[in-house]
């Protein structure tokens, strides 16, 4: 069976910068930006793409809602 990759999109103008999806990714992908959005909040980023497995964790914990995962199958070499 093929190792599942994940993506995810951050809505960095929604996005408060709870650092809640932070604590939830068991893979450290996800890290608060140094920049601030145009609310002033320093908005979550995907900054380890290479090390999401899709699981879905920072959207389910996510409380705007501002996290989309994707989920493929790597194609076969």
């Amino acid at each position: 069976m093929a190792k599942v990759k994940g993506a995810i999109v951050v809505d960095t103008e929604r996005c408060k910068g709870c650092n809640l999806c932070v604590v939830a990714c068991p893979t450290n992908v996800i890290e608060l930006n140094e920049e601030v959005n145009i609310k002033g909040f320093n908005y979550a980023y995907p900054k380890f793409h290479d090390a999401c497995t899709g699981c879905t964790n920072c959207a389910t914990v996510c409380p705007d809602m501002v996290i989309t995962v994707y989920r493929f199958k790597p194609a076969k070499a």
